[in-house]
């Protein structure tokens, strides 16, 4: 079956669907990832968002146990080549098969360096996923252009708490759309780690008296979770170790009077360069996010920037002045991508203390 990606500048790609035949309009971003399309599927920080994976051959290993949430969230997925025969001693299934099951449309057969290209140098857009070959641009372009992500933390977020057990810190990870190891890098360290909701006050979390608190990555604009930053502000104000990453990191900084902006096309892949600082080193790490903090806007006196993009200078994380808190834009917890800045958690228990 033909099926059509087009986008809100009336550039049209046509291939072949993939997935779920339904249409669906969505903003449109693109992974560098060379493996690990699995844990990218079924980030929650897509969610709001159509995936188009640079790497020419997706599938190839099939569906594995790699899945980062209980299910996939892009809205649509846009690929070169769709492997038909998956070959690996762990797969379960195709990604096809992966893709109709829960219900996602996509796009095999375009070329993706192309869209890429287009997406790099106009910047992210939203576009559609459609397999009516009747289509009327002057009837799709309109509602393009009107299409907003919206507040999908609301979305992602776990519906009520749970926990890891552990005989180690006890650590309450704010769940704003978490891949699964956060949670696990924690434990794995023997951290007893319990998961909240993403509205949770910050009374219940601060009464449950926890060693220390995570916040977690996200999808969306963090402007769009105002209630959140309030009580992320209290979580602050306490003094109890707080480490975050991604949407975590933006919205620490927001709730305390730093800006964020939209980046023209994000970062999201797993080789993207990032610089410690304090030590000078330089570290490969895995990325997904849209929005950045503003630094122009940051008071030193409140908190100093600890990691910057070498690619292009954006801020990748901060270091609060006289709290025991740190964020970064990364993720040290991988999952796909190197696992060069693992040593972040390591910090994190120290900060609270160790684990003996």
């Amino acid at each position: 079956m033909k099926a059509f990606l087009i986008l809100e500048d009336g550039t049209v790609f046509e291939g072949t669907s993939i997935g779920s035949s339904r249409e669906v309009i969505s903003e449109i971003v693109f992974n560098t990832s060379m493996t690990g399309y699995l844990e990218v599927l079924t980030d929650p920080s897509y969610a709001g968002q159509a995936v188009v994976m640079t790497y020419p051959l997706i599938g190839n290993y099939g569906v594995t146990p790699d899945m980062e949430s209980q299910k996939p969230w892009p809205d649509g997925y846009i690929v070169r080549e769709l492997s038909r025969m998956p070959s690996n001693f762990r797969c379960k299934g195709s990604i096809q098969d992966f893709l109709v099951k829960y219900d996602i449309p996509g796009i095999a057969g375009i070329d993706t360096r192309a869209l890429t290209k287009i997406l790099r140098e106009k910047g992210t857009m939203n576009g559609m996923i459609t397999a009516n070959e009747n289509f009327s641009l002057e009837e799709i372009l309109p509602k393009l252009k009107e299409y907003t992500t919206g507040n999908v933390v609301d979305k992602v977020t776990i519906g009520k708490s749970y926990q890891l057990r552990g005989k180690g810190k006890r650590v309450a990870l704010m769940d704003f759309g978490a891949k699964k190891n956060i949670a696990e890098s924690l434990n794995s360290r023997g951290c007893q780690v319990t998961v909240y909701p993403a509205h949770t006050k910050a009374e219940e979390i601060l009464q449950d008296k926890p060693d220390g608190i995570m916040l977690s990555n996200g999808p969306g604009d963090p402007k769009d979770c105002g209630d959140i930053i309030g009580e992320i502000k209290k979580l602050y104000e306490s003094d109890i170790p707080i480490f975050a990453i991604c949407l975590g990191h933006q919205l620490m900084a927001l709730a305390n009077g730093a800006d964020s902006y939209k980046m023209k096309y994000g970062h999201r892949g797993g080789n993207h360069p990032v610089k410690d600082l304090e030590t000078g080193r330089v570290y490969i790490s895995s990325q997904n996010h849209g929005y950045v903090v503003d630094t122009g806007h940051l008071d030193p006196e409140v908190a100093v920037p600890a990691f910057i993009n070498v690619n292009d200078g954006t801020n990748e994380g901060l270091k609060y002045t006289g709290k025991n808190i740190f964020t970064v834009q990364f993720h040290p917890e991988a999952c796909p991508g190197p696992q060069d800045s693992g040593y972040l958690f390591d910090r994190f228990i120290n900060m609270m203390g160790g684990n003996q």
